[in-house]
């Protein structure tokens, strides 16, 4: 016998892990949450910085699956008012994809016929805005001819420093050009067999899972198609406020303003904030400080009119996220995958957000509903049950 152990009455078990247990438990409770949740912070950060490592290894591939299915989201009724008309499937996303290049070509094509006219003139108009602009900041602030004249010069100096790599260019123009073309591909598949995949996908899932995927997948794709068409409508009215007041101003280049006014309005927040900007700029060295100050009084009533009045009533309530979610969002799309990365951060926000909150609301239904199972009597042996089809999708909840 051990001398260690000559203590111990037989059959008694020793707790070897008794020490850590007790030195656990001996810590204050405040000490033990901040451990866990650090613990869970370091896994889920973890979980993020590697899914954004693989976001960049293909970032091109990524970029143009989110922008078909932004797509596909937005065409999804034009697709199907051309099925109600006794299409085929492969003609109806055939043509709405015809569609969308039309459409696309057209205004591209409209622009271009008239504003190419304008872009001489606006040489001689930002070279008098500019010296109207010089003569303001030095009469109004205290810079001299001097300072201001070596400012312009160092800024000058940085940006011809910045040299510009001719093959890393044209790899961005190829990779732009590739995912541009696959998004079109794959939007025309997505809109032909889009729902026999999911019905696919759906197939593959057995039990109450099936029915929560379902659910969760319709609500995620309304979300969508929601925040698309909303969101291509507002940006739609902004563009059209803004170049009106552009052309009542008499800025040049109304027209092309409103344009990016209409890109921008994609992007929530920042993308309004940076086209208005540019637009004030393009004011003010054209045609002055009075008529910058005038557009930047009708940027802001039109954003304020859009965010206040028209969002509410064209979004809907389950589609709108809080402005630090939404900045949040952007920051890190842009930063992940540049300017293609913020338009398509916000809408894959919106989805994920609704799809965790309809499968969380999905099983607090199912807890809630299922009553607890009763142990069967002793007298009466549990009776086995009856063979019978697999069970469907779980209803979907009130």
């Amino acid at each position: 016998m051990v001398a260690g152990d000559a203590g111990r009455r037989p059959g008694q078990r020793t707790d070897r892990g008794a020490g850590p247990r007790q030195t656990w438990a001996s810590l204050p409770w405040l000490v033990r949450s901040a451990v866990v949740w650090s613990a869970c912070l370091v896994v889920i950060a973890a979980g993020f910085y590697l899914l954004a490592q693989i976001t960049m290894l293909v970032t091109p591939l990524a970029i143009a699956v989110a922008a078909t299915l932004f797509l596909a989201a937005l065409l999804d009724p034009v697709q199907l008012a051309l099925r109600r008309l006794r299409l085929p499937a492969a003609l109806a996303a055939l043509l709405t994809v015809l569609l969308l290049l039309g459409v696309l070509g057209g205004v591209g094509v409209l622009v271009w016929n008239m504003t190419a006219s304008q872009f001489s003139e606006l040489g001689e108009e930002l070279g008098q805005g500019l010296e109207r602009t010089r003569d303001f900041i030095t009469s109004s602030l205290p810079v001299t001819d001097d300072q201001l004249d070596g400012l312009l010069n160092q800024l000058s100096q940085a940006v011809s420093q910045q040299e510009v790599d001719p093959v890393s260019s044209a790899r961005t123009v190829t990779e732009a050009f590739g995912s541009a073309l696959l998004a079109l591909v794959l939007l025309f598949f997505l809109l032909k067999d889009g729902r026999g995949m999911w019905h696919w996908v759906l197939r593959r899932m057995t039990g109450p899972n099936r029915g929560v995927a379902a659910e969760a997948g319709r609500v995620g794709w309304r979300t969508l198609g929601s925040y698309s068409r909303g969101t291509m409508l507002i940006a739609g009215i902004d563009a059209v406020g803004i170049g009106l007041a552009l052309v009542l101003l008499g800025v040049p280049l109304a027209l092309p303003l409103a344009l990016i006014t209409f890109i921008g309005g994609f992007v929530p927040i920042i993308g309004a904030t940076v086209a208005g900007a540019v637009a004030v700029l393009v004011a003010l060295a054209a045609n002055g400080p009075t008529t910058a100050l005038l557009t930047l009084a009708a940027v802001i009533a039109v954003q304020q009119i859009e965010g206040n009045l028209l969002e509410p009533l064209v979004m809907k309530r389950q589609v709108r996220l809080h402005p630090v979610v939404i900045l949040l969002a952007v920051t890190a799309g842009a930063l992940i995958a540049g300017i293609a990365g913020a338009f398509v951060a916000v809408p894959i926000a919106a989805v994920t957000w609704r799809v965790i909150d309809s499968v969380q609301r999905q099983r607090e239904a199912a807890a809630t509903s299922s009553p607890p199972s009763a142990p069967p009597s002793p007298a009466e042996p549990e009776a086995e049950p009856e063979p019978g089809p697999e069970p469907g999708p779980a209803p979907k909840p009130a």
